[in-house]
C-alpha cells in the first residue's frame, strides 16, 4: 500500500500563489507516477499535472500550463504543486495520486490522498 497525505490548501485571492504538498509513505517503490487532480463542486474530477518519480517527464492540463509546476523531492518522498496566478476557476478540492505508468486519466492511478481544499476568491 501507498499512503498519500496532502496539505497546503487554503483561501487566497485571485492572482495569489499557493503551494500544495503531498507526503508519500509505504510501498512507494511500487509506483512510478505521481499526479495532481482536482474536483470542483458539481464537476468531474480532472487531471491537473503529473510526473514520473525520475523527474524527467512532467505534463500538465492546458488550463494550468504556465501557471502550475509539479515537482518532487525523492529524498523526502514529497511531491509538490506550485500554483501561481490563481483564478477563481481553480477553486476545487485537490488530490494527490500515485500509479504505475499512469497518465491523465484518474482510473490509471491506484492510490489517492484525502484531498485539500483550495478556494480562490475574485
Amino acid at each position: 500500500q501507498v499512503q498519500l497525505v496532502e496539505s497546503g490548501g487554503g483561501l487566497v485571492q485571485a492572482g495569489d500563489s499557493l503551494k500544495l504538498s503531498c507526503a508519500t509513505s509505504g510501498r512507494t517503490f511500487r509506483v512510478d507516477t505521481m499526479g495532481w487532480f482536482r474536483q470542483a463542486p458539481g464537476k468531474e474530477r480532472e487531471f491537473v499535472a503529473g510526473l514520473r518519480w525520475s523527474g524527467v517527464n512532467t505534463y500538465y492540463a492546458d488550463s494550468v500550463k504556465g501557471r502550475f509546476t509539479i515537482s518532487s523531492d525523492n529524498a523526502k518522498n514529497m511531491v509538490y504543486l506550485q500554483m501561481n496566478s490563481l483564478k477563481p476557476e481553480d477553486t476545487a478540492v485537490y488530490y494527490c495520486a500515485a500509479g504505475i505508468h499512469a497518465g491523465r486519466r484518474d482510473y490509471e492511478y491506484d492510490y489517492w490522498g484525502q484531498g485539500t481544499q483550495v478556494t480562490v476568491s475574485s
